[in-house]
């Protein structure tokens, strides 16, 4: 198993950039599809980018396609979410989760981290 940790949430303004890390203890690592998700206070966790276990294979929701890349570093236990062209209602907390397969919903990922908040100012 692996226990995860995010960082690198913060303030951006719209139009900014800002680069999420998410770093995995534990040596299974690599044999996890890692996965972000978002989550507003009051409404359900949502789908952001999943990546599989080797970096081959990624897939984003529609509202970030285009604007956020997801990547990871086996060799680091870690993974990234590089999110460009920020909007304002993509301020949520942010949460990485690792699970068996690249899927998009929340029960398919079995272990979370404790989330990190970002802030998008207009």
């Amino acid at each position: 198993q692996v226990e995860l940790v995010e960082s690198g949430g913060g303030l951006v303004q719209v139009g900014g950039s800002l680069r999420l890390s998410c770093a995995a203890a534990g040596r299974t690592f690599v044999s996890y599809a890692m996965g972000w998700f978002r989550q507003a206070p009051g409404k359900e966790r949502e789908f952001v980018a999943t990546i599989s276990w080797n970096g081959g294979r990624t897939y984003y929701s529609d509202s970030v396609k285009g604007r956020f890349t997801i990547a990871r570093g086996n060799a680091e236990n870690k993974v990234f979410q590089q999110m460009n062209s920020q909007k304002t209602e993509d301020a949520d907390v942010y949460y990485c989760a690792a699970g068996l397969d690249s899927g998009t919903k929340p029960y398919e990922y079995d272990r979370w981290g404790q989330g990190t908040q970002v802030t998008v100012s207009s």
